[in-house]
């Protein structure tokens, strides 16, 4: 048990057991940890949903979905170990007195309880009050909470109250999974050790940043859900601000979970606000319509299936970000994300100043900038774009562009690359918060959010049409030309 870093034997209850998320991502990920021996001996794996299922038809139903999900080959001899340690309960979450059969379920002992609420944030309150009026939920337990964390920052406040009744702040763990992702983490490496990037990463060395998360798939069913929420919502206000936060942040005094949040914290207090007055200026907001992809027609937002033909949702949003500290006084982050984009493909881009002088203009009359490129997915790694000379004997020193390129499966091609669902549910396990967002981010990050949805509102202007396949409205490419620059694709 020396791999498990003092971690307890623990309940882990998925509310939700039978939906999308935890067939296809948490079920996967704690099979995964399974196979690592990172799961206590004693821990059990809880699953309860509405539906009526026994013991037999559950394991089924997770033996299925390992298959269709884990990309490795299942191992048996694990997924044995794994499959007993199985507990299924039906339960109405919004029925507090139905909660004592999980009280039943729940073995007896000093096993610390993980509470994963894989359910609409609408009845999270319901679920802490059933789970109190059972008397299941202690000190030592901890609950994990999806986001959306409501749609604006009173909703927000609302949900966050709701659960504040019966778990304290240190038992709350609010997933962003874009925290969990290899090359997100490796941002605190790249930045903080070393000292060719922690000695040039202000407004003296960068001249902006372009942050990326662009998704070729539609919404995929979810209409009900998405046309409520919009990419606003659903993607600006929670990754993209994460990434955001973790590129601008200040040196935290360690890696413990009060130091990164509070610098985290302090970058979305102090990004510029957006409102009525500059939003034109500073905010794209498109909405895909027909188009193809990869060749093959696809259907514009308003064509969707079940869709609202007079949506105003925005499915592409690009803005102009700017911190209002000392560190990235002048520098701007462009944030851009959307569906039916040409491809999925997420990047952050870190566009240094050009060479002040140039002593190889016969070879190169502009010298480029370089260029750091972070790939999130799908080829997760580092990129450095920078000058060389060109071999040979000739008396004209020539130069030209290279990239210094750290592939993880290529470096790494040893490891597997651990899916971020894998090292989020870990952290909850042994009781690490670093990689979770406090109540305090959230709320920040809503004031900002809710600011230009608000100035959306007020202008009441339609979303800029872009063709499915495309990278988005052609102003989205004007906002950033403004500044002389251009995306990179």
């Amino acid at each position: 048990m020396s791999n498990l870093n003092g971690q307890p034997a623990s309940e882990i209850v998925i509310f939700g057991a039978l939906g999308d998320l935890s067939r296809r991502k948490l079920l996967p990920a704690l099979y995964q940890l399974e196979v690592c021996g990172l799961i206590h001996n004693d821990s059990r794996i809880v699953g309860a949903a509405r539906q009526a299922h026994s013991l037999d038809e559950f394991k089924s139903f997770v033996v299925e979905n390992l298959n269709e999900f884990v990309k490795e080959a299942i191992d048996e001899k694990v997924l044995s170990r794994f499959i007993n340690r199985l507990v299924y309960q039906q339960l109405d979450f919004k029925d507090s007195g139905s909660f004592t059969h999980l009280g039943e379920a729940l073995a007896n002992g000093n096993s610390t309880r993980v509470y994963y609420f894989s359910t609409p944030p609408a009845i999270y309150g319901d679920i802490c009050q059933g789970l109190a009026q059972a008397n299941l939920i202690t000190d030592a337990d901890r609950v994990v909470m999806e986001k959306p964390i409501g749609h604006s920052l009173e909703s927000s406040i609302e949900i966050n109250n709701q659960v504040s009744q019966y778990f304290k702040e240190q038992q709350t763990y609010r997933i962003d999974h874009y925290l969990g992702k290899e090359t997100v983490l490796n941002l605190l490496v790249l930045r903080f050790a070393n000292s060719l990037f922690t000695n040039n990463w202000d407004r003296n060395s960068i001249d902006h940043v372009q942050i990326t998360v662009a998704e070729s798939v539609g919404i995929e069913g979810r209409w009900g859900f998405y046309d409520e929420a919009g990419q606003m919502r659903d993607m600006v206000q929670n990754h993209l601000l994460q990434i955001l936060s973790l590129l601008a942040m200040e040196p935290p005094a360690d890696l413990s979970a009060d130091s990164v949040r509070a610098e985290k914290l302090k970058v979305v207090k102090a990004l510029k606000p957006i409102n009525r007055e500059n939003i034109k200026e500073k905010t794209v907001r498109g909405q895909y319509s027909d188009g193809y992809l990869e060749g093959v027609p696809v259907p514009g937002y308003l064509n969707e299936e079940g869709a609202n033909a007079n949506s105003s949702t925005e499915t592409f949003v690009a803005i102009k970000a700017e911190i209002d500290n000392w560190r990235w006084k002048g520098v701007p982050f462009y944030l851009r994300t959307g569906k039916r984009m040409p491809k999925k493909h997420s990047e952050i881009v870190v566009h240094f100043k050009q060479q002040p002088h140039n002593i190889f203009k016969d070879s190169h009359s502009d010298l480029p900038a370089n260029k750091l490129t972070i790939r999130l997915q799908p080829d997760e790694g580092v990129e450095l774009q920078m000058m060389n000379k060109i071999p040979g004997i000739a008396s004209q020193m020539r130069i030209q562009e290279n990239k210094l390129d750290l592939s993880f499966s290529d470096t790494y091609n040893d490891e597997r690359v651990v899916d971020a669902y894998e090292r989020l549910m870990l952290e909850v396990l042994n009781g690490n918060q670093s990689l979770f967002v406090s109540r305090d981010e959230v709320e920040a990050a809503w004031i900002w959010a809710d600011s230009i949805i608000e100035a959306w509102k007020t202008t009441n202007e339609a979303p800029k049409p872009y063709a499915a396949g495309s990278w988005g409205p052609v102003s989205s490419i004007s906002l950033i030309a403004r500044d002389d620059r251009q995306w990179v694709e």
